[in-house]
């Protein structure tokens, strides 16, 4: 018979969102429990995240090897080998998971491996590896999500691939089609195409990420042609045939397309199913989602939710921060979240990275505000480092300066956005980031300057009155 344990508190799933709340409730003196069904880290740390962006930075490296001639170094006879690729991106996992390992031990946390189920609100069932009964005062719900699986053309991991089987491919197809123009099919466009396959996007709305507004869609959109990656929109599949060697891929509009392989990246779906939620007094919403508040408090006193499970939005970053809020209140603390400058990253080439409103979004709101837009091609940064297809925009507004949000296309985009979600998140003005010092030559002053044109006073951009005289 398994053996029963009482903790503090019991965190299922030990992905970005539940790791981070069982170190954070570790440190604040609790015993706990964190229950994971495979590997620790999740789907971001394992078939997610960190995987793809270690394959992106080979395709990033391959890109700039094949222009060197462009800085003057000849380089003959450029290859690659993406079998050697894929092992360099199973080290980087591997190698993150075992550091992973040892922090949680580190904070004295109790790992079982297994799946976990409800039998009240305050006890768990686990089978697996380390089957167990536990005893919980508190449990932060952390399951995540998969990715969805479509009947009409399910995936076989070989040739029609998943987000997660598409990290796996040892050798490269001639042809692709990616089913999905969201952030995840986007990336995997743009890690694939940069090593010579034909890619073909198809996506069922109007246009590719659509969700990021018409700006940053038609600057990828742009950028994506430009690189020979074909996209289909207002386009749906209707069913996929296996064809010999490949695939033959028929659209609800009559066409065709052949290919060698697919990958389907139309959404993901959330793991509740399995929970046995209702022996806990749950009831999930919508889609298997479980609702919450601020606190990331269920309407089941001491079980709280945290991550994809709560539908709010499906990033690690929140995630995490949605663990930390969890664990301090079930810790007796008093945290809430809000989720007016939560940053976002496509990992694309280029990249793109926006935070709070977009100009559509400020209108929809009825907003009196101003947009700065800064192109990298008047920055001289990026004219050093021929990087200079891109721009930064500011979203403001117009009496007070308060930034709403902000938008940018280009080199370093991930690492600049960080700027903007502290100045949303803190309310700070225009004002603000112009009068910041900021390095020189960087990628960042792009800020400073779209901020100077959000405010009508440009330096190194034409104004748009000409001054008297």
């Amino acid at each position: 018979m398994a053996s029963k344990k009482k903790f503090d508190i019991a965190v299922i799933g030990a992905g970005p969102g539940g790791y981070v709340a069982a170190i954070k409730a570790a440190q604040m003196g609790k015993s706990v429990a964190l229950i994971e069904k495979q590997y620790l880290g999740g789907t971001c740390l394992n078939v997610g995240c960190i995987p793809s962006k270690a394959l992106l930075s080979n395709a990033a490296i391959y890109h700039k090897i094949k222009h060197a001639k462009d800085f003057g170094i000849n380089v003959d006879n450029v290859g690659f080998d993406y079998s050697k690729m894929k092992n360099r991106k199973d080290d980087v996992v591997s190698k993150i998971r075992g550091s992973l390992g040892g922090l949680l031990k580190s904070n004295g946390i109790t790992i079982f491996q297994g799946t976990a189920q409800f039998e009240s609100p305050k006890e768990l069932k686990i089978k697996g590896e380390d089957a167990a009964h536990i005893h919980s005062e508190k449990i932060i719900i952390a399951t995540g999500s998969e990715p969805i699986d479509i009947p009409a053309f399910p995936c076989d991991h070989d040739r029609i691939l998943n987000s997660s089987s598409a990290l796996e491919l040892t050798e490269l197809p001639k042809t692709m089609a990616i089913i999905g123009g969201g952030y995840i099919g986007c990336e995997f466009a743009s890690l694939f195409a940069e090593f010579g396959v034909k890619v073909t996007i198809i996506e069922a709305l109007p246009s590719i990420i659509d969700a990021q507004g018409k700006t940053l869609s038609s600057a990828l959109t742009s950028a994506f042609t430009k690189r020979g990656i074909e996209i289909k929109t207002n386009t749906a599949v209707e069913k996929i045939d296996k064809k010999g060697e490949g695939l033959l891929i028929h659209f609800k509009d009559g066409g065709t397309l052949s290919v060698e392989k697919a990958i389907v990246s139309v959404g993901r779906r959330l793991n509740s199913e399995s929970l046995a939620l209702e022996k806990a007094g749950l009831k999930p919403g919508a889609k298997g989602a479980i609702e919450v508040n601020e606190k990331m408090e269920t309407h089941v006193p001491g079980i709280y939710a945290i991550g994809d499970i709560t539908a709010i939005a499906m990033l690690a970053h929140v995630a995490s921060h949605q663990g930390i809020v969890a664990a301090a209140n079930a810790c007796g603390q008093d945290a809430h979240l809000h989720y007016n400058a939560i940053p976002a990253v496509i990992f694309t080439h280029p990249e793109i990275a926006m935070v709070g409103l977009t100009a559509e979004q400020a209108e929809e709101k009825g907003l009196n505000f101003n947009v700065g837009t800064f192109p990298f091609q008047a920055l001289g940064k990026s004219i050093a480092t021929n990087e200079s297809d891109g721009f930064a925009q500011v979203i403001s507004d117009k009496k007070t300066g308060e930034i709403y949000g902000a938008q940018v296309v280009g080199h370093e985009a991930s690492a600049m956005i960080a700027e903007m979600a502290l100045a949303i998140n803190n309310e700070l003005t225009l004002d603000c980031v112009i009068d910041t010092i900021h390095a020189h030559p960087t990628i960042p002053e792009a800020w400073l300057e779209a901020s100077l044109l959000a405010n009508e006073t440009p330096i190194h951009f034409p104004p748009k009155i000409k001054p008297r005289g």
